[in-house]
């Protein structure tokens, strides 16, 4: 289905949540599984969209986000759902919601959204100068210990917060929510790990866990007055030792590809 945002912007939230080193096949696994009942409530009949990330690591691919360029369709050519104004954009119709600004966070600020980041990884933190650029885009940015890596109820406490924001807020909200849970180190969701070590396995849990979870912020979003324009998608993936590579911020497919959502609700 394709969206008309122009018909959405100011009118709906809309909420921006990524799934921090998310792997396709893994997601769609657990969701064909029927691992994944709350997540089910909003992906399609098929399961999760595979697309391919602008970015093989958190930093790129959200400044790519901001500016408009969300996970690319596969194979054919796609349509944004937002844009900054770009003389040649061959990716922007009359169903794109072109911004003058330079992110898309500052223009949702312009058309009478309160902006809100709630950070997860480090790139969200802080805590450095690197680590302010990305949220320091919003109106309101939060980050807590609690809502980082290192802590097994992450998701739960970001998405708490999230819930307070929804029920505090009368105007338009545009919510980003940087998940962190299944970024590394997460093999604590796995109760069989022996070692401390982070594999396919506890990926998957992690993200058993964020489902988990979810039911918080859905529950929120009912309450609102307005309908909600919801974006779920993962920045990029992460390898566990496939053909011999570990981690990301490199080319690989379980990097690049990656899942994707997003509905009206």
């Amino acid at each position: 289905m394709q969206y008309n945002m122009n018909d959405i912007v100011g009118k709906n939230d809309i909420i921006f949540i990524t799934l921090d080193t998310l792997r396709y096949d893994v997601a769609q696994q657990l969701w064909a599984a029927g691992k994944l009942p709350n997540f089910s409530k909003w992906l399609p009949t098929t399961g999760w969209e595979m697309r391919h990330s602008p970015g093989s690591f958190t930093y790129a691919s959200h400044h790519a986000f901001f500016a408009g360029f969300l996970p690319t369709k596969i194979p054919k050519k796609q349509t944004r759902l937002f844009a900054t104004k770009f003389k040649g954009s061959v990716t922007t119709a009359n169903t794109t919601f072109v911004f003058d600004e330079d992110n898309i966070v500052k223009g949702l600020q312009n058309q009478g959204y309160k902006t809100v980041c709630i950070g997860g990884v480090g790139f969200f933190n802080k805590q450095t100068a690197l680590s302010q650029v990305l949220p320091e885009m919003f109106k309101e940015s939060y980050w807590e210990e609690k809502f980082g890596v290192t802590d097994p109820k992450s998701t739960f406490h970001q998405l708490q917060k999230a819930k307070e924001i929804l029920n505090n807020s009368s105007q338009p909200v545009f919510l980003f929510i940087n998940i962190s849970a299944l970024h590394q180190p997460n093999f604590f969701y796995n109760p069989k790990s022996k070692n401390k070590e982070d594999n396919i396995q506890s990926h998957g849990l992690a993200l058993e866990y964020i489902d988990s979870q979810l039911v918080i912020l859905q529950e929120a979003l009912r309450k609102r007055q307005q309908s909600s324009f919801v974006i779920c998608c993962s920045d990029h993936g992460t390898t566990y030792g496939e053909d011999g590579f570990t981690g990301h911020r490199l080319a690989h497919p379980n990097v690049w590809n990656i899942p994707y959502l997003e509905k009206l609700i």
